[in-house]
């Protein structure tokens, strides 16, 4: 189930010591099919971006503009509960902090997905182990936006083009 995937199954408050969450953080337990609407979401398919914010999941709406750089996304997703997709969002980034503050709050599954987005092997075999095929299918989604984001950033044509 996605629930023992996506943390401990308990809904979780931010620790008074962690300044990274602003608001108790929320379950983050999803179907399939959402997963997988999420993915296309963050691929640009602007349907399932409206889709997803009109139906109950604001939270993966803001994360996908959130992967995108979007300030007042990433602003949204901390204030709101889910300082927890916004840690993992910034641990694919390479942000050592964000990486350890979801291992320090047992969410090894977000831990796992944001080091394979920035291409670590381990990682990678690790989710092949125990997450469930459509987190994988949004882990490499997400990696070819951020790596689409890294190019864009490093080319001197298109300097300040995100995705």
């Amino acid at each position: 189930m996605l629930r023992k995937l996506f943390g401990s199954g308990k809904k979780e408050s931010a620790k008074s010591t962690t300044p990274i969450a602003a608001a108790p953080l929320h379950d983050i337990n999803y179907p399939s099919l959402v997963i997988i609407a999420w993915t296309k979401a963050v691929e640009g398919n602007e349907d399932l971006q409206h889709w997803l914010r009109d139906n109950g999941y604001p939270e993966l709406y803001m994360a996908t503009f959130a992967i995108l750089l979007k300030d007042e996304a990433r602003n949204w997703l901390i204030e709101n509960g889910y300082a927890h997709l916004m840690a993992m969002i910034n641990g694919a980034e390479g942000n050592l902090k964000a990486q350890e503050w979801l291992l320090n709050n047992k969410f090894e599954l977000l831990y796992h997905m944001s080091l394979a987005i920035d291409h670590e092997d381990n990682s990678w075999f690790w989710l092949s182990k125990f997450a469930s095929p459509e987190i994988r299918i949004l882990t490499k989604g997400i990696q070819q936006v951020k790596d689409e984001i890294e190019e864009n950033h490093n080319d001197m044509h298109s300097i300040g083009k995100d995705v």
